[in-house]
């Protein structure tokens, strides 16, 4: 396939060569399959994983389609954590800059007073849900004025409760504005939620690419609750230069954590919601940097994570269900490297952890590491249903007949 660039797909030279300032000068599948329907002011629906390069789908029509004449606040994304807000942010800055454009933040964990003064003058605001509802209600945004609207991760906002905040920041932007609509996942809740603030939308969707594809191996360690810490400190012990994420469940669990690896001698960095920003970033930027080879997290927290080269991930907490391990261990093999993901199970855990790797398809890895599969029974509504290892949605067997897929537009797929 011939070669295209941003300039083909309608965008300005100003962008253009922001984007090319730095190293941006063709396309990805899914910003040549996004961009033209959303520069013509269309809605979208976008089914695309984290790492296709959405963010610039989403971003280039949206700096294209306000100017500074729209006055602040004219443009709104709308995203799950301040990890994300804060990258977002930042890929759009340049391309902002270029049309005169300034872009804000806005999330908890910072005075919401200080924020108010960044943000009054921008154009584009990047927030959490709960936060633009402080901001709202204090007065300090108005949401009457946005032209163009951006969910993004739309998924994980539901995962994480959100939808109400969603709902209610919905209804106060025009019902005229531009919207479009960012999920790893456009089936179930994502897809109502979807339509319901779309009109006449078109519908993208990204297929994996093999190629970028690592290797995963999947491997269960039957391990009792009191000897789990020294398990862990064992393993990272063995391979003092692995890069390795560490999943618990609460953000008690993870401080705890992290000061018994501190006495075991091993130093680690931890993310989780009760962090301030900056010792979040800090945190991140350590790991990533490869200053700390241990990142001990929260599963609300790691989805700022974008690291390529983890070398696993250890699931110190398994998770509560299929979706949670897709996203913990789909943080390794990434890019086309080999990756290891490690789950902790302990004695009472069984029958849970039977459910888990069924749903998964993973029997021959949970076996093959010595475990023994408690039932293979399985119900409609088994709880862990939803996702393969991969990361893609699993088709559940109603939508193999056409079940909860998007009717109207045809969706194209790269």
């Amino acid at each position: 396939m011939s070669s295209t660039t941003f300039a083909a797909l309608g965008v300005s030279a100003g962008v253009s060569d922001a984007l090319a300032a730095r190293g941006a000068t063709e396309p990805f599948p899914i910003q040549r399959l996004v961009i033209g329907d959303a520069l013509a002011g269309r809605d979208v629906l976008v089914q695309s994983p984290t790492g296709s390069g959405k963010t610039l789908a989403f971003g280039v029509p949206l700096v294209e389609r306000i100017s500074p004449e729209h006055g602040v606040h004219s443009a709104l994304i709308l995203v799950p954590t301040r990890e994300l807000a804060a990258q977002v942010a930042d890929e759009l800055y340049p391309i902002a800059r270029a049309r005169g454009l300034r872009i804000a933040r806005a999330y908890g964990g910072v005075s919401v007073r200080n924020q108010a003064r960044f943000i009054a003058g921008a154009h584009i605001l990047v927030a959490t849900p709960g936060r633009l509802e402080d901001l709202v209600g204090r007065r300090d945004v108005r949401l009457d004025r946005v032209r163009v609207l951006v969910l993004d991760e739309a998924d994980r906002m539901l995962d994480m409760g959100f939808q109400p905040s969603v709902d209610r920041i919905v209804a106060l932007t025009p019902r005229t504005r531009q919207t479009m609509f960012f999920s790893a996942t456009l089936v179930g809740r994502a897809d109502a939620m979807s339509r319901s603030y779309t009109s006449d939308a078109v519908s993208h969707a990204q297929a994996e690419r093999p190629q970028e594809t690592g290797t995963i191996e999947h491997r269960f360690l039957s391990v009792q609750s009191d000897a789990k810490v020294t398990t862990l400190v064992d393993l990272l012990s063995a391979e003092v230069d692995a890069r390795s994420l560490v999943f618990v469940r609460t953000r008690h669990g993870a401080d705890r954590l992290v000061e018994k690896l501190k006495v075991a001698g091993i130093r680690a960095g931890v993310m989780h919601g009760d962090k301030s920003q900056a010792a979040r970033e800090r945190a991140l930027d350590q790991f990533a940097s490869g200053r700390v080879r241990t990142l001990v997290a929260t599963d609300v927290a790691a989805r700022g994570i974008d690291v390529d080269d983890i070398t696993r991930v250890i699931n110190f907490d398994p998770p509560m269900d299929s979706d949670s391990y897709v996203h913990r261990v789909g943080r390794t093999g990434r890019a086309g490297r080999a990756g290891i993901g490690i789950t902790f199970v302990a004695g009472d855990q069984g029958r849970e952890m039977t459910r888990l790797v069924e749903a998964l398809q993973l029997e021959d890895a949970y076996e093959a590491s010595g475990m023994t599969l408690v039932s293979r029974h399985r119900t409609g509504s088994d709880r862990y249903q939803g996702r393969s290892t991969s990361g893609a949605p699993r088709p559940r067997p109603a939508a193999r007949a056409g079940a909860g897929r998007p009717t109207g537009p045809r969706v194209r797929r790269v």
